[in-house]
């Protein structure tokens, strides 16, 4: 870190381990990015928002629905979300559920934007009248060996026609992508009129130029409150 900090001005970082990034930061004298970690993936849900308040043109009151597992995805969305004051509702099996220090921090951040978190393992109940359908795939990087173990715990958890009919009519559909057709997704869902996600895919790059850009002082941003 100490090296690359003389190199560049600023180090984006993409690791298995949560830790490995919070040592590099320690040792940077650069701003470090966190590019994906196992706890969190902060530039997905930011370039989220942003084709959120591009197709809805607000977030606050909103509701967005995860399907699937409580991984870094799932965090750092459900984060984000309550900051904005857009409902989060997530659906995942018995253990894999989003929990811990993050979710107390996203309840707090909740109460002050007046957004609801809801978890439950009943993929209706997060998906009924929902703004925002989302899904990730059911086993992420790092996690390869348990990829058939996953498919029978996550065998109710697929996005298809059926659950999206369930959602609002002018629901959207997300994905971090790349996906896996046939197991989180249905064949041919993410070719459905309400899915958005090559639209959210060309957004992350968007997102991190203009991450960069503000970090570098390049960029100034205006604060706007999107409650």
């Amino acid at each position: 870190a100490r090296v690359l900090s003389r190199y560049v001005e600023a180090i984006a970082a993409r690791t298995f381990s949560h830790q490995t990034l919070e040592v590099l930061a320690s040792y940077s004298s650069v701003p470090v990015i966190n590019a994906l970690s196992d706890v969190e993936h902060p530039c997905q849900a930011l370039a989220d928002l942003l084709t959120i308040y591009e197709k809805k043109g607000e977030l606050g009151g909103l509701t967005l629905a995860f399907v699937g597992d409580g991984n870094n995805v799932a965090r750092s969305l459900m984060l984000a979300a309550s900051l904005s004051g857009m409902n989060f509702r997530i659906a995942s099996p018995p253990g894999y559920a989003v929990g811990g220090r993050l979710l107390e921090v996203a309840r707090e951040y909740a109460r002050d934007s007046g957004a609801e978190i809801v978890c439950t393992e009943e993929p209706l109940q997060a998906v009924r009248g929902a703004d925002v359908v989302y899904t990730d795939v059911w086993a992420s990087m790092g996690q390869e060996t348990e990829t058939e173990a996953r498919r029978q715990v996550f065998a109710g958890y697929q996005v298809d026609s059926g659950l999206l009919s369930q959602a609002d009519a002018d629901a959207i559909l997300m994905h971090p992508l790349p996906a896996h057709h046939g197991e989180e997704v249905a064949v041919g869902i993410l070719d459905s009129p309400g899915s958005v996600v090559f639209d959210q895919a060309e957004n992350r790059m968007h997102l991190q130029k203009a991450l960069l850009a503000w970090m570098m002082g390049g960029l100034e941003v205006p604060l706007v409150d999107y409650r």
